[in-house]
């Protein structure tokens, strides 16, 4: 639904995550009128810190613009945040906010958004987690990012967590080890206990950060780190079939792990690989602009 305002509404634009909040103020048409950051805002993991950091960007971006003091308030906002989509958190997070209206998605949706434009077509976003997303006729649909635990297939997380336990296959001649688990086993002092050590109190981040490692690995032949490369292709793709509209003509690979991974994709998902047109903050202005402001 379009609704046609004056140019005088303000558009708030938010993009919450692990890492970071971004934010933007524009006007009904979608012109940027001012930028602001703030702390992590995963409103799953932190729902009071994602709060107070989107308050946080939010301010920032509304003094940038010079903005008249309590504009906000009467302002239109688009809220990406991560961990939206499961739990209910979005909705808290909505009756929190002290704008006139506001629409919360996951930051999945809006990064689908942004990236595609106003084409059809699909994006992987694979960073310590992982998502996908396909757009056809306007209408974005998301699967997967469902957490370390029971999803982000392919991930950073996914890569880190199995090339330690390959590690430890290897110490126990379960299966055959490389110079990558070698590697590893020693940076561990090779005591497979320290492994088991860090598993248990280790984060998706502090898993994920074995993946650069590994790709340099698989480019250099290991066998260890080509199998695990594969397995996450192999998640991709089945993830991508899934979601790709019929005849997808467009592929975007978003996220930390988008661009080591898409030499390794197969010939049809290269072909139509393109970069992103924009950002997850980008497609929560667009979506701001559709619903609130000048319907462009």
């Amino acid at each position: 639904m379009h609704v046609a305002r004056e140019d005088k509404v303000i558009l708030l634009a938010v993009d919450g995550g692990g890492t970071g909040c971004r934010a933007l103020v524009a006007n009904a048409q979608g012109r940027v009128l001012g930028r602001g950051e703030s702390g992590a805002a995963n409103i799953m993991t932190d729902p009071e810190g994602a709060l107070r950091h989107v308050l946080e960007a939010a301010g920032r971006a509304s003094a940038a613009a010079a903005l008249p003091r309590g504009s906000l308030e009467g302002s239109r906002a688009v809220l990406a945040m991560a961990g939206a989509n499961v739990g209910g958190y979005g909705a808290v997070l909505k009756a929190k906010l002290p704008f006139a209206d506001s629409i919360v998605e996951s930051d999945a949706a809006a990064a689908v958004r942004g990236a595609l434009g106003p084409h059809d077509g699909a994006a992987a976003i694979v960073g310590t987690g992982s998502v996908f997303g396909g757009r056809l006729a306007g209408q974005v649909r998301i699967i997967g990012g469902w957490g370390f635990l029971l999803g982000d297939q392919a991930s950073g997380a996914r890569l880190g967590r199995a090339l330690l336990e390959e590690v430890l296959l290897a110490h126990d001649g379960i299966r055959p080890g490389s110079a990558l688990t070698g590697a590893v086993l020693a940076r561990f002092d090779h005591d497979p206990g320290a492994i088991v050590t860090f598993g248990k109190e280790a984060r998706p981040a502090d898993f994920g950060a074995f993946a650069p490692e590994i790709f340099a690995a698989a480019e250099k032949g290991d066998p260890v780190a080509g199998t695990l490369v594969a397995d996450g292709v192999a998640a991709i793709e089945a993830a991508l079939d899934a979601v790709m509209p019929k005849g997808c003509d467009r592929l975007c690979l978003l996220g930390g792990l988008g661009e080591p991974y898409a030499p390794y994709l197969g010939a049809r998902y290269r072909a139509i690989l393109q970069p992103p047109l924009g950002t997850a903050l980008d497609g929560a202005l667009t979506l701001a602009v559709e619903r609130f402001g000048g319907g462009a």
